[in-house]
C-alpha cells in the first residue's frame, strides 16, 4: 500500500505542476475594474503574451478569453506578444442636460482602466486599451499615442473578440455584404449560426440563458470604419469584429496616422431586455455638445408628402410635386401644431443624379413662395438631397438654405458606413450646424451617439420603416415589435409612423400610393410613444387624418422626453413604454399578431389624480382595425390599467394633472 505520506507528496507535486501551467498561460495576475454598483467586473490578462479580458455580471461569467488585437498592412500585429507598462484607474460621476432624448438628465458614471502595452517585437509599437465600466455596462477602445514606431498606418483587421460560455438566442441583423442601409429584420438565431463570413450589423442583441440580457454594439465612431460581428473559425460561440472596407480597397480598412483611436466597443448589460432602451450609455461614450448655443435645434413632428405619393383630396389643383400640394401640406402641419414640413425627392430634379443642383428647384415649385407660407405658419421647412450632391455642394447650398430660411436637411443613399463615409457624416453635420440646419440621415448606418456631441443631427433611418409596406409585407407587427429592442438601443430611429389605413394581416396589400400598414391605428399611434425619434413623421396625407379618431393624440404627443421607463415587454411580443415630459406622461403598448391583455401599474405617476386620455383599440378593431375607442377618466397612481389589445393591435394614453373639481368617472377596470 501506498503511504499516506507519499499520497501527499504526490498531491502537492501535482498541484505545484498544475500552477505552473497556469502560470504559463496567464502571466499575470489580472487587472480587474468594476461597475460603481459592483455588478459588473472586467478582467483583463495576458495568456502566452496575448491580451485577454472577460466580463462577469453578478458573479456570472458572460464573457471569457476574448482576445485583442488589430493587424496592419504592413504585416505588423498588436496583441502578439505584448507587455504591460502601467495600469492607470480612476473613476467618473456627472450629469449633463442632453439637447433633446429619452431623459432630461443623464447620469456618467464609470470606472476606467488604462492599460499601456508595448509589444515585444520590434518596432516595439505602443497602445493602449481602455476598459469604461458602467451599471449597464462595459465598453473598450485602443488608444495609439504618438511615437517614433508608429507613424501612418493603415489596418486590415481589428481582431476583438466576444467569447460566450454557451450557445445563446440572438436577435441578428444578417446583411449580405458592407454595402448596406440596415434595412432587414433581425432574425432569431443561435449563436452558432454566426460564421466566419457573416456579416452581423449592430446593435447584436443575445438572451444570455437564465439572464441577463447583453447588446453588442459601437459607439462615438469617429474616423474609422464600421464595425460589424463575424464568427471564428473553429471557436464556437465566439465573435470577432469585422470592418467595413474602403472603397476600392480589397483589404485596407482604416488609414490614419497617430495619435489615434479606436470606436468605443460597447456591451450593454441588462437583467431584461427593456433596461437596455432607457440606458444612455452610447451617449456617455461620446464627447459633450461642441455647439456654444444649440437653442435653434427644434425637436417636433413633420407632415410628409412623400410615403402617401403627395396625395391632396378634396383640394382644385392636382397633386404631385409642386407648389400647391406643398402649400397643402404645409397648412395641414399648421392646423396640426406640426413644426416641420418635409419636402422630399424631387424638388430640385433627379434624386437619382448625383450632379443635379441642389440650390435650384424645379419650376413646378416655388420655394420664396412656400418658406413664406411656412414662416406664416409657424412651420420649418426640411428639404431631402442625395448625398453625393450634398458632397459636392455643402460649401453652396447649407449657407443658401439658412439664407432662405429653410430649417434642415435629409440626406440619402449612402447605403455605407466606410471610413470614408463616416468622415463624410461628420462633415455634413459640423457644416449644417454651421447655418443652423438639423440633420436626417436616410440610408443610414445605426447610431453611435454623436448627436451628443452635434445634436442637429436629429435623427437617422438605419432600420427597415413604414416606407416597406408600400411594396412588401416586411413591414409587419413581429418585426415591429423587435426593433424596439434592437435597433433602437443604439438610438434615435427615423421609423416613420402614422399611417391612418390600417389593415388586418388578411386585408393588407402593398400599394405604392395611398398605401396601408398592418395592425390598428392604436398601433400606430404607440409607435409615437414607444419609438424614440426627436423628429417624427406623419406619413399620411392632411385628409387621412383630418376629423379621425387619433390625429388630437398626435398633435399633442411630444418627440423628447424628460424621463422614460419601459413597462413590460418580450422581444417580438409586446411593449409598454412611459414617457414623461414637464408634468404629463404618455404611454405607448404594442403587440404582434397574437391579441393581448397587459395590466399596468400606474405607479410611476406622481401623488394626486390624473386625466388619462385612453386611445384603444375598439371591440371590432380586429376586423376593423382603423376603430378606435376614446375615453377620459381619472387614475391615480395605485391604479393597475388593464389593456385589451386586438392582433396588431395598441394602446396610447395621454395623463394630465387633474384640475380640482374634475367631474370625470374615476376608472375602473372592464
Amino acid at each position: 500500500m501506498v503511504s499516506k505520506r507519499r499520497i501527499f507528496i504526490l498531491i502537492v507535486v501535482l498541484c505545484i505542476g498544475v500552477f505552473g501551467l497556469f502560470q504559463c498561460a496567464v502571466e499575470k495576475p489580472p487587472v480587474t475594474i468594476s461597475s460603481p454598483d459592483g455588478n459588473i467586473s472586467v478582467n483583463f490578462y495576458l495568456k502566452n503574451g496575448a491580451p485577454y479580458y472577460s466580463v462577469n455580471y453578478k458573479g456570472k461569467v458572460i464573457l471569457e478569453d476574448s482576445k485583442l488585437g488589430i493587424d496592419f498592412s504592413n504585416g505588423l500585429s498588436l496583441g502578439k506578444d505584448v507587455q504591460i507598462l502601467e495600469v492607470k484607474k480612476d473613476s467618473f460621476d456627472t450629469t449633463y442636460s442632453p439637447v433633446y432624448g429619452i431623459k432630461k438628465e443623464v447620469r456618467d458614471n464609470y470606472n476606467r482602466v488604462t492599460i499601456s502595452l508595448k509589444e515585444k517585437r520590434t518596432p516595439e509599437v505602443l497602445f493602449d486599451v481602455v476598459f469604461r465600466v458602467y451599471n449597464d455596462g462595459v465598453g473598450f477602445r485602443y488608444v495609439f499615442p504618438e511615437q517614433k514606431s508608429l507613424g501612418e498606418f493603415a489596418i486590415v483587421s481589428e481582431n476583438s473578440q466576444f467569447h460566450f460560455i454557451d450557445n445563446h438566442n440572438a436577435y441578428a441583423l444578417q446583411l449580405k455584404s458592407f454595402t448596406t442601409n440596415y434595412e432587414s429584420e433581425f432574425n432569431k438565431i443561435t449563436l452558432d449560426e454566426i460564421k466566419e463570413e457573416s456579416i452581423i450589423g449592430l446593435p447584436l442583441l443575445i438572451e444570455i440563458k437564465d439572464g441577463p440580457y447583453v447588446a453588442i454594439t459601437e459607439a462615438n465612431l469617429t474616423d474609422y470604419a464600421g464595425m460589424y460581428l463575424g464568427g471564428v473559425k473553429d471557436n464556437l460561440n465566439t465573435l470577432i469584429s469585422r470592418l467595413s472596407p474602403l472603397p476600392g480597397e480589397k483589404d485596407i480598412k482604416v488609414k490614419a496616422s497617430t495619435p489615434h483611436q479606436t470606436p468605443w466597443r460597447v456591451i450593454m448589460i441588462a437583467p431584461e431586455p427593456g433596461k437596455l432602451i432607457e440606458s444612455n450609455i452610447i451617449l456617455n461614450f461620446n464627447e459633450p455638445c461642441a455647439i456654444d448655443d444649440p437653442s435653434w435645434i427644434k425637436p417636433g413632428k413633420a407632415a410628409w408628402d412623400w410615403w402617401s405619393g403627395s396625395v391632396a383630396k378634396g383640394v382644385r389643383f392636382k397633386s404631385g410635386m409642386n407648389t400647391k400640394t406643398m402649400l397643402h401640406y404645409i397648412d395641414f402641419a399648421g392646423d396640426y401644431n406640426l413644426e416641420y414640413m418635409l419636402i422630399d425627392a424631387g424638388w430640385y430634379g433627379n434624386h437619382r443624379n448625383p450632379k443635379a443642383d441642389i440650390t435650384t428647384p424645379i419650376k413646378e415649385i416655388n420655394m420664396k413662395k412656400i418658406l413664406a407660407r411656412a414662416k406664416k405658419r409657424g412651420v420649418g421647412v426640411l428639404l431631402w438631397m442625395n448625398w453625393q450632391c450634398v458632397r459636392d455642394q455643402m460649401d453652396k447650398a447649407f449657407p443658401l438654405y439658412e439664407k432662405w430660411g429653410v430649417k434642415g436637411v435629409k440626406v440619402d443613399y449612402m447605403n455605407r458606413d466606410d471610413q470614408e463615409m463616416v468622415n463624410f457624416y461628420h462633415k455634413v453635420v459640423k457644416k449644417a450646424a454651421e447655418h443652423h440646419l438639423i440633420v436626417d440621415f436616410h440610408g443610414a448606418y445605426k447610431p453611435t451617439g454623436i448627436r451628443r456631441t452635434y445634436p442637429n443631427l436629429i435623427t437617422r433611418e438605419g432600420v427597415m420603416g413604414l416606407e416597406y409596406s408600400k411594396w412588401s409585407k416586411r413591414c409587419n407587427p413581429e418585426h415591429e415589435l423587435t426593433i424596439p429592442f434592437t435597433r433602437m438601443v443604439a438610438g434615435p430611429m427615423d421609423f416613420t409612423p402614422g399611417a391612418f389605413r390600417n389593415a388586418t394581416k388578411e386585408q393588407f396589400k402593398a400599394v405604392r400610393i395611398e398605401p396601408m400598414a398592418m395592425g390598428t391605428r392604436c398601433h400606430q399611434l404607440a409607435m409615437y410613444v414607444v419609438y424614440e425619434s426627436p423628429l417624427q413623421m406623419l406619413v399620411d396625407y392632411p385628409s387621412a387624418y383630418r376629423n379621425q379618431k387619433g390625429i388630437e393624440f398626435i398633435k399633442v404627443v411630444p418627440t423628447t422626453w424628460d424621463n422614460t421607463k419601459v413597462l413590460n415587454g418580450k422581444v417580438g411580443d409586446y411593449i409598454t413604454i412611459a414617457r414623461k415630459k414637464g408634468d404629463e406622461w404618455y404611454v405607448g403598448s404594442m403587440t404582434d399578431w397574437t391579441p393581448r391583455k397587459l395590466t399596468i401599474p400606474l405607479d410611476f405617476l406622481g401623488e394626486g389624480d390624473y386625466v388619462a386620455e385612453i386611445y384603444q383599440d375598439a371591440t371590432d378593431a380586429d376586423k376593423v382595425p382603423t376603430n378606435v375607442t376614446v375615453k377620459k377618466v381619472i387614475v391615480k397612481s395605485t391604479d393597475k390599467f388593464v389593456i385589451n389589445m386586438a392582433p396588431g393591435g395598441g394602446f396610447a394614453m395621454r395623463l394630465s394633472p387633474a384640475p380640482s373639481g374634475t367631474s370625470l368617472p374615476r376608472y375602473k377596470p372592464e
